[in-house]
């Protein structure tokens, strides 16, 4: 047990993750963009529920199941891109950016924009292989009306 904790810790190459595929990825990506400011709010937590209901046709109980499976990876995983890799082998320019104002959805979602997300957010929009003109746009998007959100009463 001890000689594998130690392997972890100092192995050159990154542990593999298991299961990575793209919706893992993705939740993978949103999950941590909410903890990128060391605070996990139940807003957030929501908002990737809601997210990943929507782009993956879920219930809320396959969503929150998602979510959850997507937590314990982002919890093994390094801050090392592996999410934002896995999201750009498998999408387009237009879907990666899509991934970007869900991120930035998220992160806002707790009703401030704080510097640190912001930070993360650029380094995960160059690690999705997105340009500045793209990262701008998903910003903008981000702070315009959430379809997700439901309507004012």
């Amino acid at each position: 047990m001890f000689t594998d904790l130690l392997n972890r810790l100092f192995s050159p190459s990154p542990a593999p993750l298991p299961e990575l595929d793209g919706r893992h990825a993705m939740a993978g990506l949103l999950v941590r963009t909410a903890k990128s400011d060391g605070r996990y709010a139940v807003e957030e937590i929501r908002r990737i529920d809601r997210i990943l209901a929507a782009t993956y046709d879920l219930n809320p109980v396959q969503a929150a199941r998602l979510r959850a499976e997507s937590e314990k990876l982002e919890h093994l995983a390094p801050e090392d891109g592996r999410f934002a890799a896995a999201v750009r082998e498998r999408l387009d320019d237009e879907h990666r950016e899509a991934v970007l104002i869900a991120m930035w959805r998220v992160a806002l979602s707790d009703g401030e924009e704080k510097e640190v997300e912001g930070a993360y957010l650029a380094r995960a929009a160059e690690r999705l292989g997105l340009d500045a003109d793209a990262a701008s746009r998903a910003h903008a998007a981000a702070l315009a009306a959430d379809p997700l959100d439901p309507p004012p009463a």
